[in-house]
């Protein structure tokens, strides 16, 4: 399970996070995310990151919430965009923390992926970082649905699914790491409205990248079933809790 030789050592992070319509979350999302850079920075000082928050299609207060957090924390850039799609929210968020890298830094790049109703822990990059100088060019994080906003007995059976455990079989775009380098090579996500995480780590096994899955940096995701994703997450959690509800009728 672990690749023969170590990779380019990490010299910069760049974390991107696509946005549509989340004034609800994204406060806390880019509070956890300041507090996984800061604490980067005090275990890695030689390690410079950098966050891209892609507002995509906003109506409501995500743009207010993303500028005053850009104006109060260093190494933050926001995009405003109008795609209504999260694959191309990603490749877009991407594209612009990795533009002016050689191929030379695209080696020492990992670019760390999340969602803007999703909480990092503080560890979060601290932890991605041994996996990317151990050699590994991807690493999928596991996620949980925040029990706060979920119904219990549908976090039960979440939970029977999708155990939280090392070498898990899941992709989520929530937690999802990738070395600058294998990302461009892979093509990059896919302009997909849904399941653009699943292809892209698709395309960085066909092209053998070394993919390991884990769930040291497991990340709080909304346990919402008002889907924005056609086969999205909260699509996956809305038949879930279809399936559930019918469970308990029968039983």
């Amino acid at each position: 399970m672990t690749p023969d030789s170590s990779g380019p050592v990490i010299r910069r992070v760049e974390v991107v996070m696509p946005v549509h319509d989340e004034e609800h979350h994204l406060g806390a999302a880019l509070t956890a995310l300041r507090a996984a850079t800061e604490a980067l920075a005090q275990q890695r000082p030689s390690v410079a990151a950098g966050i891209t928050v892609v507002l995509d299609h906003c109506t409501d207060r995500s743009r207010e919430i993303a500028d005053r957090f850009a104006g109060s924390c260093q190494g933050v850039r926001v995009l405003r965009r109008r795609f209504r799609n999260a694959g191309a929210s990603r490749a877009a968020g991407a594209a612009a923390a990795i533009r002016d890298l050689g191929s030379g830094l695209l080696e020492s790049t990992w670019l760390a992926n999340t969602d803007a109703d999703s909480r990092v822990p503080a560890d979060w990059l601290v932890r991605q970082l041994p996996f990317a100088d151990a050699g590994w060019d991807v690493v999928l994080g596991s996620v949980e649905p925040d029990p706060a906003g979920t119904d219990p007995e549908l976090l039960r059976r979440w939970r029977l699914r999708h155990p939280l455990e090392e070498r898990h079989g899941h992709v989520y775009g929530a937690n999802l790491g990738v070395r600058a380098s294998a990302y461009r090579q892979a093509g990059g996500f896919p302009p997909l409205r849904s399941s653009e995480d699943r292809a892209l780590v698709e395309q960085l096994r066909r092209k053998g990248f070394a993919v390991i899955a884990t769930d040291s940096t497991r990340v709080l995701t909304s346990g919402r079933t008002a889907a924005r994703a056609p086969h999205g997450f909260g699509s996956y959690l809305r038949a879930l809790g279809v399936e559930t509800a019918a469970a308990l009728r029968s039983s």
